[in-house]
């Protein structure tokens, strides 16, 4: 956002720390996706019915949502790289368990502890990598979305040519990846530091008594029902091989990682987060339908599931934003209590699907998870106003804008600087001072904080008492040139460019005069990927936007000449 005018930083060229984690993430993104391929095997070699088989998604699944309720607080009191370490260490011991043997009811106990693992790595594993990545915040959140797509492309793909060969494969090719990755995590990434408050053990469960993150979440349950209810059956109906089930779900994962990363963003923009979210279940509820009243025809049941891709990439996305939008507490302990309850209803459905399959027939579970997904439309539209409050930043009780030290009065009509958690914030600062002191303008300093938000995840880049003090100086150095000045924190929930279109509509609020910004280091492909800033606040700003460098002279930016200014 404000950076020194320099060119853009390769989000690739990292240290080894960065792409042992990175390594990791791809094979931890590929768990779910690299079974599916060989479900029908284990049912046909381990004579088990798709119901007993479907197991190993709940026990995986239950036991990664309790461990959500306790890795925060685990984390933060053995700090982030020993939390790596056991979580990696604890996939691969029960992913080669898994391999070793001989009744779907142990492969069940063993992806129980699979789940385990993955919960502490999961819990961790972004922040680590932000935390080591040299080519700040937005590299490696461009570093971590590039494993996310691989690992849910690849994972069925791997899946299914491991599996063709047998269904041990896939778990013990888990195993040794993942014990590849946790030696380079044990030899490269350096100890980070603890968090100086611990996490409190019970603070997720005490923050599901707030109704929107409860109610968000009670969606994202429904949504999960549907979501794993066809993830756990839908290769049956399509009576194909290991290798042909990997080549289908590699065609969904890759719908999946693109819609998840470059579509939803976009739409949620254009439309709002409610409304996007209530036409995506629906269209869900729809291919449910279709698998349900075609199962017999396996064309039906591959074209349905390739095409669900797109909306679940969707919705992995916009149902986190929702929850972090409506959140009043930090966001590692919305992110552990949301991930108890979805993962709950994740886990739970494959059970009851298989009842179902066995008692009546195999429409049966697809016809109960479209109604599920139906029901998330029910429970959202019961928190909608609290929804689109927090978009519009009018919820009282997650307050986008929160001022540091003295109000501005009401008719100020301030001059705005917009600046991140940069090396050359003070220079940009000091820049539209001078341009405050021309208009005869007060000025306003914004820190922007913004949460990023990656399938389930959602992590700051900054502390709110960081920011704090980073305003606090820019006001007290002001002061002390006798630059009457004014400190604003802006939270945001979403993309750049979603924190970009919040900063214009405070500069009409405040009817700023002029709203200056500094020279982004990201480059053209980084802001494909995640959004603009500049670009966001320029278009939707009242006010008139400038790019202010230090001595040099203010340049106005306009929708016209931002093609002209590639990287601000």
């Amino acid at each position: 956002m404000t950076a020194p005018h320099r060119p853009a930083t390769n989000p690739f060229k990292q240290p080894r720390a960065v792409w042992a984690v990175a390594f990791a993430c791809v094979i931890s993104f590929m768990g779910i996706g690299l079974v599916d391929p060989i479900l029908p095997a284990l049912a046909n070699d381990l004579h088990a019915t798709p119901s007993q088989v479907s197991l190993l998604f709940t026990s995986y699944l239950v036991v990664t949502a309790v461990a959500m309720l306790v890795v925060g607080a685990v984390a933060s009191r053995i700090g982030p790289k020993l939390t790596l370490v056991v979580g990696l260490g604890i996939i691969v011991v029960f992913a080669a368990l898994a391999g070793t043997s001989d009744t779907v009811g142990q492969i069940v106990g063993f992806r129980a502890g699979w789940g385990l693992g993955n919960a502490l790595f999961i819990a961790t594993s972004l922040a680590v990598i932000v935390a080591s990545a040299t080519s700040g915040f937005a590299g490696a959140i461009i570093l971590y979305e590039t494993a996310l797509g691989l690992g849910i492309a690849v994972g069925p793909l791997l899946g299914g040519e491991l599996g063709s060969i047998s269904w041990r494969g896939p778990f013990f090719g888990v195993a040794v990846l993942m014990a590849i990755a946790m030696i380079a995590t044990i030899a490269f990434v350096p100890s980070l530091p603890r968090p100086a408050r611990p996490t409190s053990l019970t603070a997720p469960l005490k923050a599901l008594r707030h109704r929107g993150l409860l109610t968000m979440g009670i969606m994202a349950l429904l949504y999960n029902w549907g979501f794993f209810t066809m993830l756990g059956y839908a290769p049956y109906p399509m009576e194909l091989d290991a290798h042909q089930l990997g080549l289908v779900f590699t065609g969904w994962g890759l719908l999946v990682a693109a819609f998840s990363v470059f579509f939803a963003p976009r739409l949620q923009a254009r439309f709002g987060t409610a409304k996007v979210l209530y036409t995506n279940m629906a269209a869900l509820a729809i291919v449910m339908a279709v698998i349900a009243a075609g199962v017999s025809t396996p064309r039906t049941v591959i074209v349905a599931v390739i095409v669900s891709g797109a909306f679940i990439g969707i919705n992995n996305t916009l149902t986190t934003q929702a929850v972090m939008l409506v959140a009043p507490v930090e966001r590692s302990v919305a992110s552990s209590a949301y991930g108890f309850v979805r993962f709950i209803g994740g886990g739970l459905a494959p059970f009851v699907a298989g009842k179902l399959a066995d008692r009546f027939d195999l429409s049966v579970p697809f016809y109960l998870g479209g109604m599920a997904f139906l029901l998330a439309i029910v429970v959202l539209a019961t928190g909608h106003k609290l929804v689109t409050a927090a978009e519009s930043g009018a919820s009282e009780a997650v307050a986008p804008f929160v001022p540091v030290g003295a109000v501005a009065p009401a008719d100020a009509r301030p001059v705005v600087v917009a600046v991140g958690a940069t090396a050359d914030a003070a220079a940009i600062v000091d820049a539209a001072a001078v341009l405050a002191r021309d208009l005869d303008a007060p000025l306003e300093v914004v820190r922007v904080r913004e949460t990023v938000v990656i399938e389930e995840l959602a992590i700051e880049p900054e502390d709110e008492q960081s920011a704090r003090a980073a305003v606090t100086a820019h006001l007290r150095r002001l002061a002390g040139r006798g630059i009457a000045a004014t400190g604003m924190l802006l939270t945001s929930v979403g993309d750049h460019a979603a924190a970009g279109r919040a900063l214009a509509a405070h500069a009409e609020d405040v009817q700023a005069r002029t709203v200056a910004v500094g020279r982004s280091p990201r480059g053209p492909a980084a802001q494909f990927a995640d959004g603009s800033f500049t670009a966001a606040l320029t278009r939707a700003a009242a006010s008139t936007v400038v790019l202010v460098t230090p001595d040099e002279t203010p340049r106005r930016l306009t929708a016209a000449t931002l093609p002209e200014l590639r990287g601000v």
